[in-house]
């Protein structure tokens, strides 16, 4: 009887185990969700910050995870102003000054329009699955909506954050909430995720709130109006020139 008995709990357990996929797979279900051929997003930034808050509204045409060019259309005082990414490059444009500026080094880390996003955020390869190992660490739910729990550990050294717990909708493979540690384990930024809508097949974040912990304030939450994928955006978009168009 006990020789049954061992082989039957091995089994059990083997079979418990094969319900939980390996992190890296969820970590690419989470890529596959989150990267688009291209796409096309119009929403608002509102800027909770310590004196008070602030919106402005942009829209964004981005490639995959190496292109992007934002427009920021409101307030007045900040339409006009443009970023454009290509790859680990990144400039600004501002029409007050007519100026294109190139950010790099130090520069990466200051704050994008006063939000708590840095340029650093801005730059970062949304495929996560290349920049971290993933480790499933428990399962918990959020928003009502039953996650896997990751543990995600930077692979080299360059990246701006760590390591990271991120919670996985178990479903949709969207990320609901985050927590992003430096190397010393302290919190620096937080984010959760408050609603969500789907777009063709994908799952979005519809308004999402993202907090620096190193700041005071309420954080910076962003509100989608409308998102696009698989769209023609012209070649001329992601260029220079277009920066003072």
């Amino acid at each position: 009887m006990k020789r049954l008995m061992i082989p039957l709990m091995l089994m059990i357990t083997t079979v418990g185990m094969a319900q939980v996929p390996s992190g890296e797979a969820i970590l690419e279900k989470v890529d596959e969700n989150q990267i688009a051929r291209n796409r096309k997003i119009i929403y608002e930034m509102l800027i909770h910050g310590r004196r008070g808050s602030r919106t402005l509204k942009a829209q964004s045409w981005i490639e995959g995870a190496d292109r992007s060019f934002t427009e920021y259309l409101e307030p007045p005082r900040e339409s006009g102003t443009k970023m454009l990414k290509l790859q680990e490059q990144l400039w600004t444009y501002s029409p007050s000054t007519d100026r294109i500026i190139k950010i790099s080094g130090h520069m990466l880390r200051q704050s994008v329009m006063g939000s708590d996003l840095s340029y650093e955020d801005m730059m970062e390869d949304r495929h996560l699955l290349r920049l971290y190992e993933a480790e499933v660490v428990g399962e918990e739910t959020f928003m009502e909506r039953p996650c896997w729990v990751l543990k995600l550990t930077a692979k080299e050294t360059d990246v701006a954050y760590h390591s990271r717990d991120i919670w996985v909708d178990k479903e949709r493979y969207l990320a609901l909430k985050e927590n992003r540690y430096a190397k010393s384990g302290k919190l620096l930024k937080t984010t959760e995720v408050k609603s969500v809508i789907k777009e063709g097949d994908r799952w979005v974040g519809e308004r999402v709130v993202f907090k620096d912990e190193l700041k005071s304030g309420d954080g910076t939450e962003f509100l989608i109006e409308s998102v696009t994928y698989d769209i023609d955006i012209p070649e001329y978009i992601f260029s220079k020139a277009a920066l003072r168009k």
